[in-house]
């Protein structure tokens, strides 16, 4: 009901400006401090001060006299507060919304006919998921989950680099080496198993006898050229290795879980004709110049050119994503990447050749990470490999089974058996992991810090996990259903109208979340809203209470249910039924 609260705010604050001849183009719509008994409230009056000629508190009085409050659905008065004009709510919005949150799609906004393409992760495909890099596909699949949310068409792509050199590199260490002269693999997994291949290839190129290392290079020159020439066999042994790789990663991501529509190769723009068409064009441009044995665009806003073609004919990353962008342009309504901060120069340069491509850069909207860094000590490090995605969810999971079992009382223990426990423990501690991680400004560089992550009484996964699993037990001691239309009347306690005022604006949450693609800001809702529900708990006994109000708070207790249930699902993080 926010979201019709808001637009009727917004109509009635606009006719009531224009009916008093002032400008209605800035209404300053906001949130009021929480000591404000309104839902909406509006700032226009300090813009109006100076144009009208009289202190900001006269023009916010004569703006809500304007208004007629009793013609209004959802909101109950209008009133001021020094420069503030006040929307208080009215029984109707309460009512309403009381109704509408024990419905199980509560929080998703209607379709909106418009398709997206989010490309995350995109890692190199020449071993496994290191932690450094798992913000990107915990960022990147919750932007995707809330543009869903919002009622986009949403596709999840993974941009495949199978024609840089390191996978040339890869390729020709795979079919060099044998797996006797190889360390045992660390995990039984493909990319565990194949990254060995690349390290003895890269080892061997930076510190064997320069005869080996020459003969090495004219192979791995041979395989580059051969992909940008189109040669099928080449480009089977490539994907060999690049599919092998990719299989054992998309484990490791799906525990997050992150999952993908598709698998985009750069070498699909080689082979279709698109990087030689794009090359043609770029080399047409005013700014393209060939300099140092490299055609290039000198861009006027950047003091680094970009390099699009080597001398011996090969193009380059930048070159293929470019016609990877346009295919995405021409296929989708609108693109959104999610890129590492260290690639913000690339980026940049990405878009502004595009726009002397005539491409509509409008399209195409990029959210930049820092990076995911371990406390020192917080966990072992395999000497020489860092620490992988997999090793930080092993011990996420490690972790939350044993605060889960010393939680446990005997009563809850002979519910549970062993698989319970371990269902319990991964979905605390992967949730753990994604929410601490994707609740935080993605720009903001974070250490993550196992006692935050798992404390079940602060502002965590697991402390929102806990109340959808409180509210579970609630409904599973009640035998008989709650009213497909809940009585509002019982509902008077303040604590009962700050929850059903917390629920009304998750659908606004979802709704700025997915236009600003702040997927944190969701995150701070779950807690807002398990912060507003405990202290609901607190005052308010639901299975206790007369028959009448406890109907009407059970309806509450699914309401809150269904939200968390919804909001964590949005950023990818289970909610237990038990904890």
């Amino acid at each position: 009901m926010f979201l019709q609260l808001r637009a009727e705010v917004e109509d009635t604050l606009a006719d009531a400006l224009t009916t008093l001849d002032l400008p209605a183009e800035d209404l300053g719509i906001e949130e009021p401090p929480e000591d404000v008994d309104a839902v909406l409230a509006s700032s226009v009056a300090f813009r109006l001060a100076g144009e009208v000629g009289t202190a900001p508190p006269n023009v916010a009085g004569d703006i809500a006299d304007a208004i007629a409050a009793n013609d209004l659905t959802y909101v109950s008065d209008v009133t001021t507060q020094g420069p503030y004009v006040n929307f208080l709510p009215s029984e109707a919005y309460f009512a309403e919304t009381l109704q509408s949150v024990t419905e199980n799609e509560f929080g998703r906004l209607p379709d909106r006919d418009t398709s997206v393409v989010v490309e995350h992760t995109s890692a190199n495909p020449t071993g496994p998921v290191h932690v450094g890099r798992a913000r990107n596909p915990i960022i990147g699949d919750a932007v995707a989950r809330v543009l869903d949310y919002a009622g986009y068409d949403v596709d999840r792509h993974y941009y495949v680099n199978d024609a840089g050199r390191q996978i040339a590199v890869f390729t020709w260490a795979y079919e060099t080496f044998d797996e006797d002269d190889l360390p045992e693999p660390e995990r039984e997994s493909p990319e565990y198993e194949m990254v060995r291949y690349y390290r003895k290839g890269n080892t061997v190129l930076e510190e064997g006898d320069p005869e080996e290392v020459e003969e090495a290079e004219t192979e791995v020159q041979s395989i580059l050229q051969g992909l940008e020439d189109g040669d099928e066999e080449t480009y089977d042994r490539v994907s060999e290795v690049v599919d092998t790789v990719l299989g054992g990663m998309q484990s490791t991501l799906g525990r997050l879980p992150a999952e993908f529509d598709e698998f985009v190769k750069e070498t699909k723009f080689m082979r279709n004709g698109d990087t030689d068409d794009l090359v043609d064009r770029l080399k047409a441009l005013d700014c393209a110049v060939y300099e140092e044995d490299a055609w290039q665009l000198d861009l006027p806003d950047f003091e680094k050119n970009l390099v699009f073609l080597r001398s011996d004919g090969t193009s380059l990353y930048t070159t293929r994503d470019l016609a990877h962008h346009e295919w995405k342009f021409d296929t989708y309504d609108r693109a959104v990447t999610v890129l590492g901060e260290d690639h913000k120069l690339q980026a940049d340069q990405l878009s502004a050749a595009l726009e002397l491509l005539d491409n509509d850069t409008g399209q195409l909207r990029q959210v930049f990470y820092s990076w995911v860094n371990l406390p020192e000590g917080g966990m072992s490090t395999r000497e020489g490999t860092g620490i992988d995605l997999d090793d930080l969810l092993d011990e996420a999971v490690n972790r939350a089974r044993e605060e889960v079992e010393s939680r446990l009382d005997d009563r809850t223990r002979g519910d549970l058996d062993e698989d319970d426990i371990d269902r319990i423990a991964r979905q605390v501690g992967i949730g753990a992991v994604r929410y601490d991680i994707v609740s935080k400004q993605p720009t903001k560089g974070i250490t993550f810090e196992w006692d935050r992550a798992l404390d079940f009484e602060a502002q965590s996964a697991p402390y929102v996990q806990y109340v959808h699993a409180r509210c579970c037990g609630i409904l599973g001691d009640v035998e008989t259903d709650i009213p497909d239309e809940p009585d509002l009347e019982p509902l008077c306690e303040p604590e009962e109208r700050d929850l059903l005022r917390e629920l009304a604006r998750f659908p606004a949450v979802i709704e700025a979340a997915a236009d600003d693609l702040t997927p944190h800001t969701v995150a701070t809702y779950t807690r807002d809203l398990a912060e507003t529900f405990n202290a609901f708990y607190r005052e308010c006994p639901v299975l206790d209470a007369d028959p009448e109000t406890r109907a009407a708070r059970l309806a509450l207790v699914d309401g809150t249910r269904t939200a968390i249930a919804n909001a964590l699902d949005a950023l990818g993080v289970e909610a237990p039924t038990s904890m």
